[in-house]
C-alpha cells in the first residue's frame, strides 16, 4: 500500500496547517497558541477524549477502533529554537528570534494528518494514543510527560515517533533495531585564578593560560582514555573571559557536549573531566573546578518494535525505500524517555535537499507530510488490526 490516498488527499490541508504552525513558534514548555491550535483541530476530527495541561502544555488525544484491544502511542514534539529566521519563505516566523528549525511544525502536523483519518476510519482495534509533547529542545518534556504518568494513565502498550531528516532521499524511511541515538550530558569547568595588568603577568595567575591547557588535555579522553571502535564525541563548545586587551581577568570558563552510548563510557568522561580540570588547573596555580550534568539518555528502539516499524515504512514507501538497519547517530532525542518506559521505535523520515536543522534557513519539506501521516496510521492498523 502506498501512502493512503485520503491523506494525501490531506496535503493542501496539512499544508495550511503546518505554515501556520512555522509563522507561529513558541519555545520549550510555553506553546499556549501551538497546543491550543492542535486541541482545536482535534476537536473538529471528532477525537474521543483530549487531554490537556500534560507537562504544562502537552496534550494526549485518545481514539477508540472498533473492538478491544491495547493502547499504542503516537508522538510528536511541538516546540521550536530561539534561533532568528533566515529562510526568506512566505510563511517565514512572525516571532523575531524563535523559528521552527527542526521541524517540529512539521512532526505536528504529520500526527494531526494521522489523527484526522483514524477518527474517521477507526479500522483498528483497541486505542491510540495521540502524544503532542513540548520541550523537545533542552526541556525535557518527554521525560516530564512520562513523569507525570502517561504510559500507566493511557494504558500505552508500545510508542513510535518520527524525526525528519534534510539531505536523506525525501521520503525514505531509515531506523535500526538498539540504540539509535546518543545519551547527551554537559560539562561546565569554572577556573578561579588572580587576574592584574596585562602588562605584569607575572603578577597573575592567568585563567586564560590555564583555560587553553585544559581544553587541549580534554581532547585526549577520546584520543587516550576509551576504545576506540566505541563511539564517543567530547566537544569544548564554549570558552569566556576577560574584557580588555591590558587585563588578565581573574576567571573563565569553558563548557562543551559528550555524546555516549555506554554508561560505563559515560562514567569515564564525568571521572577524566573533573581528573584533568584538576590537574592542569593546579599545574597552572589555578583552581579549575568540573561540573557535569546528565541529559537525555540514549534513544534505543526496541529490536522487535525497530523490525515491525520497518515493516509499516515499507507497507507505505516500499521495501526499496526503507533502511532498517541504517545504525546509529550521536545526536540526542528525549524519546528516549518514552521509550525508556515502554517497547516502541524511532525512525528518520528522509526530506530531501535543503539546510540542516538547526539552521536560520533551514524549513521543513511539506510533501514528506502525507508519509509521515500514513506511517502513522499504518502502524496503528497494523499493529491492531479488526
Amino acid at each position: 500500500m502506498p501512502v493512503i490516498n485520503s491523506i494525501a488527499a490531506l496535503e493542501p490541508e496539512m499544508r495550511e496547517w503546518r505554515r501556520w504552525l512555522h509563522r507561529n513558534p513558541e519555545l520549550q514548555f510555553d506553546l499556549p497558541k501551538t497546543a491550543g491550535f492542535v486541541a482545536e483541530k482535534l476537536r473538529a476530527f471528532g477525537v474521543d477524549e483530549i487531554h490537556e495541561g500534560i507537562a504544562q502544555t502537552g496534550i494526549v488525544a485518545i481514539i477508540k477502533g472498533r473492538g478491544p484491544g491495547p493502547t499504542i502511542g503516537l508522538r510528536a514534539d511541538m516546540d521550536a529554537l530561539p534561533i532568528h529566521e533566515a529562510s526568506g519563505v512566505e510563511h517565514a516566523s512572525e516571532t523575531p528570534g524563535k523559528m521552527h528549525a527542526c521541524g517540529h511544525d512539521g512532526h505536528t502536523t504529520m500526527l494531526l494528518g494521522a489523527a484526522k483519518y483514524l477518527a474517521e476510519t477507526r479500522n483498528f482495534s483497541g486505542r491510540v494514543a495521540l502524544i503532542f509533547q513540548p520541550a523537545e529542545e533542552g526541556g525535557g518534556g518527554g521525560e516530564v510527560m512520562v513523569r507525570e504518568g502517561i504510559m500507566d494513565r493511557f494504558e500505552i502498550a508500545q510508542v513510535y515517533g518520527i524525526h525528519n531528516a534534510p539531505n536523506f532521499a525525501e521520503g525514505a524511511f531509515y531506523t535500526t533495531p538498539g540504540p539509535i541515538m546518543a545519551a547527551v550530558d554537559t560539562f561546565h569547568i569554572d577556573i578561579t585564578g588572580k587576574g592584574g595588568h596585562g602588562a605584569m603577568p607575572h603578577e597573575t595567575r592567568d585563567p586564560i593560560v590555564a583555560a587553553l591547557g585544559i581544553g587541549q588535555a580534554i581532547q585526549t579522553i577520546v584520543s587516550r582514555n576509551h576504545y576506540a571502535l566505541d563511539e564517543l564525541v567530547v566537544s569544548v563548545t564554549q570558552i569566556h573571559a576577560g574584557t580588555a586587551d591590558n587585563i588578565v581577568p581573574g576567571t573563565a570558563y569553558l563548557g562543551g557536549t559528550v555524546r555516549t552510548f555506554d554508561p560505563v563510557v559515560q562514567d569515564m568522561v564525568e571521572r577524566r573531566l573533573s581528573e584533568i580540570a584538576a590537574g592542569q588547573g593546579a599545574s597552572y596555580g589555578v583552581s579549575a573546578i568540573c561540573r557535569y550534568e546528565r541529559g537525555y539518555p540514549a534513544t534505543v528502539n526496541d529490536a522487535e518494535r525497530a523490525r515491525f516499524a520497518a515493516e509499516v515504512a515499507a507497507d507505505v514507501v516500499g521495501a526499496a525505500r526503507v533502511t532498517p538497519d541504517a545504525g546509529r547517530e550521536m545526536g540526542a532525542e528525549d524519546f528516549s524517555y518514552m521509550l525508556n518506559a515502554r517497547p516502541g521505535a524511532y525512525l528518520f523520515l528522509g526530506a530531501g535537499p535543503g539546510p540542516v536543522l538547526h539552521h536560520p534557513e533551514y524549513d521543513f519539506n511539506d510533501a514528506v507530510a502525507p508519509v509521515g501521516a500514513s506511517f502513522f496510521a499504518r502502524a496503528v492498523e497494523m499493529a491492531q488490526p479488526l
